[in-house]
């Protein structure tokens, strides 16, 4: 062996294709994860009055002002559910949609000058994004199983459960896989297209309404139900409600047309989000 031939504990070297995805690189910067994760809340909360309390009021605020509007003043359906736990169910789950693929979007623009000056897997960044918004949804579903329990033990409200409540984990599984896989692809976009960085948010709370949160997919005319079941979130909302709730519109073939969506989507982010971490920082 040569004097000047080392053992070394990290090779450095670019991918050979973009299909080379390397995912057990990930396990190995777990640590780097969970510093990530806890950035993400202190610097949020950092300065705040309210601190993580904010993780109550805002649904809690989004739900009231929902039943005045939608629930009272439009008259929109909630399926024959209480209007508070209808609302309050869509819009947890939404929250946690909707902060995955807003923050993921945004993955190489905000991260530009650490990505320019320290090697670490990319896909860290935006995977560590969709953990610490679970942590979020997890603090949301609290306050949503405490108001689920207040109507059964003073309201008489009966949900009638289902084996479709085994689902409900697997529904956020879905729920993240296609908020960071849409995200990525977005964030891959805005590398060389700035202008859509300005128009993700709006974007996704135009998506909100064209997705069964303020009102159920049974109050669809036939002919347009079929349209909107081709938004992979619908399937996934409806049968979160109908797990928690046992009301909600969810059949086998919209489960499966959703899973090889999301698995679709999911695979084509992480492909593009490969190929751009190579040159964005020429870009950025």
């Amino acid at each position: 062996m040569h004097s000047d031939e080392k053992d070394w504990s990290l090779i450095i070297k670019p991918r050979g294709n973009i299909f080379e995805l390397n995912l057990e690189e990930l396990w190995h910067y777990r640590d780097l994860v969970w510093l990530l994760v806890k950035r993400d809340f202190v610097s949020f909360y950092k300065q705040t009055i309210f601190g993580p309390i904010w993780f109550f009021i805002q649904p809690i605020f989004t739900t009231i002002i929902f039943v005045l509007v939608f629930g009272n003043l439009a008259g929109f359906s909630t399926d024959g559910l209480p209007q508070p736990l209808f609302y309050m169910t869509n819009i947890v789950a939404w929250n946690y949609f909707a902060d995955c693929i807003n923050k993921t979007s945004t993955v190489f623009k905000d991260n530009a000058q650490i990505f320019g000056k320290v090697y670490f897997p990319r896909l860290i960044m935006p995977f560590s994004i969709v953990i610490s918004n679970l942590v979020r949804f997890g603090v949301q579903f609290i306050l949503l199983i405490i108001m689920i329990a207040y109507y059964i033990l003073f309201r008489g409200y009966h949900p009638n459960f289902t084996w479709y409540l085994l689902l409900y984990p697997v529904m956020i599984v879905l729920m993240a896989a296609l908020g960071l896989g849409a995200g990525m692809i977005i964030s891959a976009m805005t590398t060389k297209y700035r202008d859509l960085s300005f128009l993700v948010s709006f974007g996704v709370q135009l998506y909100m309404y064209i997705t069964p949160i303020i009102y159920p997919l049974s109050s669809f005319p036939a002919k347009y139900k079929k349209i909107a079941l081709l938004n992979p979130m619908s399937p996934i909302v409806e049968g979160m409600r109908l797990g928690l709730l046992g009301k909600g519109d969810l059949t086998m073939g919209t489960f499966i047309y959703t899973v090889v969506i999301v698995l679709a989507i999911l695979t084509m982010g992480i492909i593009i989000f490969n190929k751009v971490e190579k040159t964005f920082v020429d870009t950025v």
